[in-house]
C-alpha cells in the first residue's frame, strides 16, 4: 500500500489561514487526537478503530505543517497560540462543544495548554510522552538536557534540513533509532516544504511557550510515559500531577519507544478506553454547533 493510500482522507477545515485535513469517524462521545513531530493523523491508525469500535467519535486533524494539511513556510505561522486556535476551530467546525483530548509529543505540549486555558471544552486529557512545560523545565537533570539536544539543532534553518536529509536521511534515521515507521516519515517529509514546515514547530515555540510555576489544570488527566523514550526522561511526566487540580493518574509503559501507540497499540488502547470511560459527557449531534 502506498504512502498516500495509507493516510485517511478527511474533510477539509479552514482554520486561522490554513486548510487542515481532519479525519472524522464514528459516532458518540467525541475524542480529539493531536499528534506531534514528525507525524500526522496516521499516527493514530490503531487507536481510531479501537475508539470508534467502542462507540466514540474520533476527530484527528493533520496539524498544520503535517500530513495532508497546509504547510506554511514561515515559522511565525506555528506559534502555540495559533496551534491552540486550530484545535478549537476543528472542534467548532465539527459542532462539538466538549471532547475528550488525547495527545502526543508536540500535540501534548499544546494539549496541556488547551486543558489549562480552555477547560470548558474538554472532559479529560490523556497526554502521551510529554508532560506540562513547567514540569519539563522543572527537571534540572543533565539527562533531560542531553536528550533535548536536537531542539536546539533544529533552530538552524537550512542547516538542519540539509543535515537531516544527507546520505539518505542518515541523521534522521539515527535520531529515530531506526524506528519501523521511519520510511513513512521520510516519505512524508520529502514532499515540497514538508521538512521545514515540521521543524517550524520547534523554531516558533522552543523559546516562546509560557512556563508557569503552577498551571492549575482543572481537567482530569492521564499521563503516559514509555521507558524506551529517547527524548524525554520520566520525571517530566511522573511529576506532572503537581500541576493538575483534578484527578491525576500516571502510567509507566514498559518496553516501548517514544511512539508507544505504534509499539504496543493494544495496551495503549486498553489504557485510553479505561480512562475515557471514567469521564463521559453528552455528545453533540453531527451538524449542530453547541452554544457556550
Amino acid at each position: 500500500m502506498g504512502n498516500t493510500e495509507m493516510r485517511r482522507l478527511g474533510r477539509k477545515v479552514v482554520a486561522n489561514g490554513v486548510t487542515l485535513n481532519v479525519v472524522d469517524e464514528g459516532d458518540g462521545l467525541p475524542v480529539l487526537l493531536l499528534h506531534g513531530f514528525p507525524d500526522s493523523s496516521h499516527l493514530w491508525r490503531h487507536q481510531i478503530p479501537a475508539l470508534t469500535g467502542a462507540g466514540y467519535r474520533v476527530i484527528a486533524p493533520d496539524q498544520r505543517g503535517f500530513g495532508l494539511s497546509d504547510r506554511p513556510q514561515d515559522a511565525k505561522s506555528y506559534g502555540h497560540e495559533l496551534l491552540m486556535a486550530d484545535a478549537i476551530a476543528v472542534l467548532d467546525d465539527a459542532g462539538v462543544d466538549r471532547a475528550a483530548l488525547v495527545t502526543h509529543d508536540w500535540g501534548a505540549a499544546i494539549g496541556w495548554l488547551l486543558a489549562e486555558r480552555h477547560p470548558e471544552r474538554f472532559t479529560c486529557h490523556a497526554a502521551l510522552s510529554v508532560g506540562p512545560l513547567a514540569a519539563y523545565h522543572g527537571c534540572r537533570d543533565i539527562r533531560q538536557r542531553e536528550k533535548s539536544w536536537y531542539t536546539l539543532f533544529f533552530q538552524y534553518a537550512g542547516v538542519a534540513e540539509k543535515s537531516l536529509k544527507a546520505d539518505d536521511w542518515r541523521l534522521f534515521r539515527e535520531w529515530t533509532r531506526h524506528h519501523p515507521e521511519v520510511d513513512h516519515w521520510i516519505a512524508d517529509l520529502s514532499r515540497e516544504g514538508a521538512l521545514t514546515a515540521a521543524l517550524n514547530w520547534y523554531r516558533a515555540n522552543v523559546f516562546s511557550m509560557p512556563v508557569g510555576e503552577r498551571a492549575g489544570i482543572r481537567v482530569p488527566t492521564l499521563g503516559l510515559w514509555s521507558d524506551q523514550d529517547a527524548y524525554l526522561i520520566e520525571e517530566q511526566m511522573s511529576t506532572a500531577g503537581r500541576y493538575v487540580d483534578a484527578d491525576w493518574r500516571y502510567e509507566r509503559i514498559q518496553g516501548a519507544s517514544h511512539w508507544m501507540m505504534l509499539d504496543c497499540p493494544q495496551h495503549i488502547d486498553r489504557l485510553l478506553l479505561g480512562f475515557l470511560r471514567r469521564y463521559p459527557a453528552p455528545a453533540v449531534p453531527r451538524g449542530e454547533v453547541a452554544t457556550r
